[in-house]
């Protein structure tokens, strides 16, 4: 991971600026954009779309993103595309790979991708087939695929597991031999033999790097034996929490030996410095504003984690005045206190400030930091309320410094930014309906990040980039 200086952005105006001034620049247009249409605050700027390839189509709903080197890996519902974006301005298709299994959340670790299958499948091929979880011989799990030859991904092995993958997080033993592969996977029920209740866990895939095609399942690890959030019902204007019943997200910060899991009802931090044996160190609900805790992002210290609520499931409208600042929103956590005594401590919310349409689906969604110095500043997608960056150095009052967004969707369709990653120097956005988009932060704030470049983004398995900045 050499660092690489850059030049500056090339908007010299807004290198002069205070904080004050470049917060003028930051606020919204008034009133709900057209259909389509874009809008932006200055400091963001809109370089590429690449719509939808062949032989995808527009029914395909784009997924997570994966890096390494000069590619972007974009999972689908219905497979994954690998671009070439050594020209964030014009990236191209490299390959299309059909391969269906809903969410098809995507890794990359050296010459591998992993994709997570989670819908019943007949058979663990790329032409399978739906077929109902009551089905016992009914296929969910991970696919790994071999991608040394970018533009002929070929696929290799696939390992079952319980309730099959929502998504999935890579953690690399301190060896430098194998890779784990921690499966989240959740609402069990009686009736589907391969997702018997209570669940509470997460398999644990082993993948040997020199051998990954006997890669296998190693463990089935609880999490929950207390059985977690019970949960309590309701709806999305009223209020509700989601039964914790797995895990929808893990992040890890291998360096660190921890973990962050959203999952369902409950907040958690892990010891993982056992990488097969996740130690619970805290663990935190909020019954009041948060109804399914989906992601976690940690700062770059290990200091705060980032949880995201996906308040109406990704579905519904929850971007307006109705809901309010405090649900489906992030919450901002400090981690304080040491070793075992580390505790998640409560500081604020942060929610978009611009007011979506009531056909638009917009709540709190995947992002990554922004590797600036001194500061923690990090990127998100919303759905159909587009893109933020916002800045919470300050736990207790974070701030938006830069935003995107398009109008509503024609017909009050479902869709919006499902990811929003921050990549050597540039953003990179996978629309559900529009497809890739690839935006330019220019901010002083934001600069020192165009200085770091890295080999290999999962934004699940967090790096440091503290010794990354060139030396003074």
């Amino acid at each position: 991971m050499a660092p690489q200086a850059i030049a500056a952005p090339d908007d010299a105006d807004l290198a002069g600026l205070s904080e004050t001034q470049l917060s003028s620049q930051e606020q919204p247009a008034t009133g709900i954009p057209g259909v389509d249409e874009i809008r932006n605050s200055r400091n963001v700027k809109h370089l590429a779309n690449l719509p939808k390839p062949a032989p995808f189509t527009s029914s395909s709903t784009w997924s997570d993103l994966a890096f390494q080197g000069n590619y972007a890996f974009n999972g689908n519902y219905d497979g994954f595309v690998v671009y070439d974006v050594r020209n964030p301005r014009a990236p191209k298709v490299v390959s299309s790979v059909l391969c269906p299994g809903s969410q098809n959340d995507i890794s990359v670790k050296d010459n591998l991708l992993f994709l997570s299958t989670d819908s019943s499948r007949s058979d663990d091929s790329c032409a399978s087939t739906p077929l109902p979880a009551t089905n016992k011989d009914a296929w969910e799990g991970i696919k790994i695929f071999d991608i040394s030859d970018k533009k002929n991904p070929k696929y290799i092995k696939s390992v079952e597991t319980k309730c099959g993958s929502h998504t999935h997080t890579l953690v690399p033993d301190k060896r430098g031999k194998d890779v784990y592969v921690y499966v989240s996977s959740y609402s069990p029920n009686a009736a589907f033999p391969d997702c018997q209740p209570p669940h509470d866990l997460i398999s644990i895939v082993k993948v040997p790097l020199k051998d990954p095609t006997s890669a296998s399942l190693l463990s089935e690890t609880v999490l929950f034996p207390d059985g977690g959030n019970i949960g309590r019902p309701g709806t999305v204007p009223t209020g509700y929490v989601t039964a914790t019943s797995g895990c929808h997200d893990i992040t890890v910060y291998p360096s660190k030996d921890l973990a962050a899991g959203a999952c369902m009802g409950d907040g958690v931090l892990w010891d993982i410095s056992d990488r097969t044996k996740p130690r619970e160190i805290s663990r935190v609900q909020d019954d009041v504003n948060f109804a399914f805790w989906h992601s976690a992002t940690f700062n770059n210290a290990g200091t705060k984690v980032i949880f995201t609520d996906e308040l109406g499931g990704g579905g519904a409208a929850t971007c307006n005045e109705t809901i309010g600042k405090t649900r489906g929103a992030d919450g901002i956590y400090d981690i304080t206190g040491r070793g075992d005594g580390r505790k998640l401590e409560f500081r604020s919310y942060y929610k978009i400030s611009r007011t979506q349409a009531d056909t638009e689906n917009c709540v709190a969604h995947n992002g990554s930091l922004i590797p600036v110095q001194g500061r923690d500043i990090m990127v998100q997608s919303w759905y159909q309320g587009g893109i933020s960056i916002w800045d919470f150095t300050d736990s207790r009052n974070p701030k938006e410094i830069g935003w995107f967004e398009r109008g509503p969707l024609p017909n009050g369709s479902g869709g919006g930014t499902w990811s929003a990653y921050y990549y050597n120097g540039y953003i990179y956005s996978s629309d559900m309906a529009k497809g890739l988009d690839v935006l330019d932060i220019r901010d002083p704030r934001t600069v020192t990040g165009k200085l770091v470049r890295v080999d290999e983004l999962n934004v699940q398995s967090q790096g440091s980039y503290r010794d990354l900045f060139p030396r003074r």
